[in-house]
């Protein structure tokens, strides 16, 4: 190499030597050991060469290709087994996921004869080959083989390789076999066996089959049982009908089942995981069992027809040949409607609810109406239907079944706020939402995936999908916005507005996160304080993850404010321990010390308890719970003057007893003493921050596309709305700053 360097040099010397006339140098004589001697043409070609860049590489058009496939089958045991032998070439860098075989069970695979692992997505079984480069992987296969009277047969996926070529070794003598599509290009038979050599069409499904001389055994007389869930389905224009038949085999092996079509009714679509095919034969649907041994089949089978009339008599499938039959029938009504049934023919009405959970899947409306029946001979099931159809009216589009808003707040008066909507979305692609004054929004997602708010002229709008995502049922979208407000003084009154929407919302809850340096009272707006609700309700702030619950909702809307109070004939109270927190399963017993009549309740989940219709006299009521002291206390009763009673319960042995006795007036007294600390234990603990709180404080570290400063330590306050449709939500509280 460095001879040549050198040779080349020296010839740039001479040459530039003789063009340009440079003083005589001492060069060494051609010829001369480790020298080159070049054209002036030839050297400018070079440098030429030299200079230019070289090309970039162009990526192959595909990442890989199939050269060959071979497969080397074998009929052993009445099942298909054997070896298929891909080659290829992967063309791009990287690892590349190849498709193998369809429709094939694979029980080995080796690349290189080392393990290969495989992919299964659907039918398909896939190979993680790394490239660029040559690869060969072998596959040990199976499959089952179906065998008719008289034939036998299977079916195999040739995979889309340059060439595909088949060896199949049948057991017997057999001249006639049959491969479609494909070339049968050799065939030996020898030592009772048959060879045969095909080329296989690429990429198509290949049907091999051949005669067999094997006479079919005797079968005894197909027996079975049927049992049929029918939803007739009423809509303005048509009237279908979908049948989930369970076929109970009890003797033989029925090779095919039929079914009468009811008059009128056309078939569009029957499946299922044993029907090999099906056909009309006649007005007859015809069902072609693949496995007749099996003891349990079952069938989907719709049918329809047009109907622009308001009356029908009800279509019912049978199986021809049932030694017995039962069923249910559901009746469901497209849109809005009034439906009239008559039954008959031992049909019997039974409630909706009444009907078993696989024949009410079936049904997407509104279920009008549900009966049952098991046939007997002579019987024959009939249903007379009429229905007034109404016009739909206008819908909506999408619903917010659940906001879970919350704000930090700190001492400047900014705020960073969340909010989180469980959607129910049909074809709403935005969420108009208006911000409150001087708010500016941050960031979006749906389904845990950032997405792009979009301004418009009157508001900021929401994506509520987004591509690729098209949900079937209820997912999340949230949002961040910033605020901006005046900074707290030393005290005085502040007002906070929620962000608007243009989507109903069924339940609204917004928790405020303040710093600990203020006092805050007087909370008030038309959002309600959570204080004011039952305990049991608090759970809807648990997180922002919980799934809705509507029965979440039904607390916040049917539990009013008024619950404590009292009606004529009652004794109630509340039950507590010495911190405050209620008891819940406290056993309460009233008895009348006159008559002996005993009556006994216990707390429920505010540590609430009531006996109701207590008769006039003397009375002993006697509170027990497990790991505190029993408490009694007797006062004479007026039904008039309905008594409620605080208990606080001491820490001690359930066999110790604590006895007071005093006046009515002694008892309202202490009843309301319980009844304000178990409200404060009750607000004290909704104070504490939720999960949303420091889930929020941790996004604002590096996450969110703004820097804001927020409380770290503080108290939350928590508010609830029911049933929110595109109106402000607003809250005030008077505050003190320490």
């Amino acid at each position: 190499m460095k001879a040549s360097v050198v040779a080349i040099l020296l010839f740039a010397i001479v040459a530039n030597g003789q063009e340009r006339s440079l003083p005589p140098q001492k060069v060494m004589p051609a010829g001369s050991p480790g020298t080159v001697t070049l054209a002036l043409a030839e050297y400018n070609r070079l440098l030429d060469l030299a200079a230019r860049k070289p090309e970039p590489s162009r990526a192959a058009p595909l990442p890989f290709v199939l050269s060959r496939a071979r497969f080397k089958l074998r009929i052993e045991n009445g099942s298909l087994v054997g070896a298929l032998d891909i080659d290829g070439d992967v063309l791009r860098e990287g690892p590349i996921k190849i498709p193998l075989s369809a429709g094939l069970t694979i029980l080995e695979a080796e690349q290189s004869g080392k393990p290969l692992p495989l992919l299964k997505e659907g039918q398909m079984h896939s190979a993680i080959v790394s490239g660029p480069g040559p690869f060969s992987v072998s596959l040990s296969v199976a499959s089952a083989l179906a065998v008719d009277a008289g034939r036998a047969s299977f079916t195999l996926p040739a995979p889309g390789a340059t060439s595909s070529l088949l060896n199949l070794e049948i057991p017997g003598n057999h001249s006639e076999v049959h491969i479609e599509p494909g070339l049968i290009t050799g065939r030996t038979t020898s030592n009772g066996r048959t060879v045969v050599e095909a080329t296989l069409d690429p990429a198509k499904p290949v049907k091999v089959w051949w005669a067999t001389r094997e006479a079919p055994s005797a079968q005894r007389e197909a027996r079975f049982l049927s049992d049929i869930k029918t939803l007739i389905s009423i809509g303005d224009s048509e009237l279908r009908v979908a049948a989930l038949c369970d076929i109970s085999v009890i003797q033989g092996e029925p090779a095919e089942l039929r079914v009468p079509l009811p008059p009128g009714f056309e078939l569009t679509e029957a499946s299922g995981s044993t029907l090999d095919s099906s056909e009309t034969e006649a007005g007859v649907l015809v069902l072609k069992v693949r496995e007749p041994s099996r003891r349990k089949h079952q069938f989907l089978i719709s049918i329809e027809r047009a109907s622009r009339e308001n009356k029908a008599n009800a279509p019912f499938l049978a199986f021809s040949g049932a030694q017995g039959e039962r069923g249910e029938v559901l009746v469901e009504g497209v849109g809005t409607m009034e439906l009239t049934a008559t039954e008959g023919g031992g049909l019997r009405r039974i409630d909706v609810r009444e009907a078993g959970p696989v024949a009410r899947s079936l049904a997407r409306f509104p279920l009008q109406a549900a009966f049952r029946y098991h046939r007997r001979p002579g019987d024959s099931p009939g249903l007379k239907l009429e229905w007034n159809q109404f016009p739909d009216g206008a819908v909506l589009s999408a619903i917010a079944e659940r906001a879970t808003i919350t704000t930090l707040l700190n001492a400047e008066g900014k705020s960073l706020t969340e909010v989180t909507l469980r959607v129910r979305n049909h074809a709403q692609p935005f969420v108009k939402v208006e911000l409150p004054q001087g708010a500016s929004l941050l960031s979006a997602e749906v389904e845990g995936e950032k997405v792009k708010p979009v301004q418009g002229s009157d508001g900021s709008r929401v994506p509520l999908l987004r591509a690729g995502f098209r949900p079937s049922g209820v997912y999340t979208v949230s949002f961040v916005y910033l605020g901006s407000g005046a900074p707290f003084a030393k005290r005085g009154s502040y007002e906070l507005g929620a962000a608007k929407l243009d989507v109903p919302v069924n339940l609204m809850t917004w928790e405020v996160f303040l710093p600990e340096r203020l006092e805050v009272k007087q909370l008030a707006g038309n959002a309600l304080a959570a204080s004011l609700f039952p305990a049991r309700s608090q759970n809807v702030f648990a997180s922002d993850g919980d799934e809705f619950n509507e029965a979440d909702q039904n607390i916040w809307i049917e539990s009013g404010l008024d619950i404590g109070r009292l009606e004529a004939g009652q004794i109630g109270g509340i039950v507590a321990d010495p911190q405050g927190a209620v008891i819940t399963g406290a056993v309460v017993t009233v008895v009348n010390t006159q008559t002996g009549v005993t009556q006994t309740t216990a707390s429920n989940m505010e540590g609430r308890w009531v006996v109701s219709d207590v008769r006039q006299g003397p009375v002993r009521i006697r509170v027990d719970a497990n790991g505190f002291r029993s408490f009694q206390q007797e006062m004479n009763f007026e039904p008039t003057r309905p008594a409620r009673l605080g208990v606080t319960l001491d820490v001690g042995q359930a066999t110790e007893t604590v006895t007071v006795t005093s006046s009515r007036d002694d008892s309202g007294r202490e009843g309301r003493r319980v009844e304000e600390e178990a409200r404060k234990a009750q607000e004290a603990r909704i104070n504490l921050p939720s999960q949303n709180v420091f889930s929020l404080q941790r996004r604002v570290a590096g996450i969110l596309p703004v820097r804001v400063d927020v409380p770290r330590a503080g108290k939350s306050y928590r508010f609830v709305r029911p049933l929110v449709i595109g109106e402000d939500t607003k809250i005030t509280f008077q505050y003190r700053s320490r």
